[in-house]
């Protein structure tokens, strides 16, 4: 199953055309082009891709890495399902 950040990184190049290449932890989104409207817009993708609420307060995100911990906290508080899973494809655990 892919990382966190390897399906960030999809939904990046597949929604902002950014090159898979410069992508990395360390990578600042408003060096991707993308600003904060744009990293809202994104976090509604994240919500339906993993599955799980994002919160109305405030939280500073700068790089990909604070995104990928968010999401995962997310993850790990609400249950949600990561990409791979939350495909029709794939039958149920259990």
């Amino acid at each position: 199953m892919p990382s966190t950040f390897e399906q960030l990184r999809d939904i990046l190049v597949r929604d902002y055309s950014v090159d898979a290449d410069t992508i990395t932890l360390e990578t600042p989104f408003e060096s991707l082009g993308i600003d904060s409207l744009g990293l809202a817009e994104m976090l509604f993708t994240l919500e339906d891709e993993f599955k799980v609420t994002v919160s109305q307060d405030p939280v500073q995100l700068v790089t990909v890495a604070d995104v990928v911990a968010y999401i995962d906290g997310l993850v790990a508080a609400q249950g949600g399902i990561p990409m791979d899973a939350a495909k029709p494809d794939r039958a149920p655990p259990g």
